[in-house]
């Protein structure tokens, strides 16, 4: 088989793993995924997961990716808050939350990062379709800031909460407080509750 071949039958895709190729053409040779990595026609994103180059640099694919290759997840944590613009940092990490075990995977367009939680945490994420049509799960603000405040124990004072620098416009503006208050409740964790309390009083909401 030649990469025309393959690329012509996958391409749609944008990224893949084995057993979609071998479900496709059961005698294909593994090997030419690597030779065809090597020669810079494929994109490794993990192992048995590969990508074509041509995607790379389209808007919010790094995050599309994010979603396929580790599911079931969705982005969260400082990925969305990032991307909603309430944390003025750009992240280099891509970081989701899973409820697989935490893992991290090193490619060409960084780090992905996954965050496990419980199955019934797995909520408050929707989908966002990309410019071709595509869809990637991502967590709602609110979600994404209570995934954040659970999974990360270090903010506990209101020095803490001044140190993450959310944007203050947004939070008063934009944040939808009842949703936020709602979430909170279904995690059922007094220490989650003390903190968003916490985060309340830090800016005024």
């Amino acid at each position: 088989m030649n990469f025309l071949e393959f690329k012509n039958k996958l391409y749609d895709l944008a990224c893949f793993n084995t057993s979609q190729v071998y479900a496709w053409h059961p005698d294909f040779d593994r090997n030419n995924l690597v030779r065809w990595a090597k020669r810079g026609l494929l994109v490794r994103l993990r192992q048995g997961y590969f990508a074509f180059p041509e995607y790379i640099s389209k808007p919010d694919y790094a995050m599309y990716f994010a979603n396929r290759i580790y599911r079931p997840s969705y982005i969260s944590l400082h990925s969305a808050l990032s991307f909603y613009g309430l944390i003025p940092e750009s992240v280099v990490q891509i970081s989701s939350v899973s409820t697989l075990k935490t893992a991290s995977f090193t490619n060409v367009l960084g780090e992905y990062t996954y965050k496990s939680i419980k199955q019934e945490l797995m909520f408050g994420y929707k989908t966002k379709l990309l410019t071709d049509g595509r869809a990637m799960l991502i967590a709602s603000p609110e979600k994404a800031i209570l995934d954040l405040l659970y999974l990360y124990h270090q903010y506990n004072t209101m020095e803490d909460f001044a140190d993450l620098r959310l944007d203050e416009e947004y939070l008063h503006n934009d944040l939808k407080t009842d949703l936020l208050k709602d979430y909170t409740a279904s995690f059922k964790s007094k220490v989650l509750t003390r903190r968003v309390n916490l985060l309340f009083t830090a800016y005024e909401l």
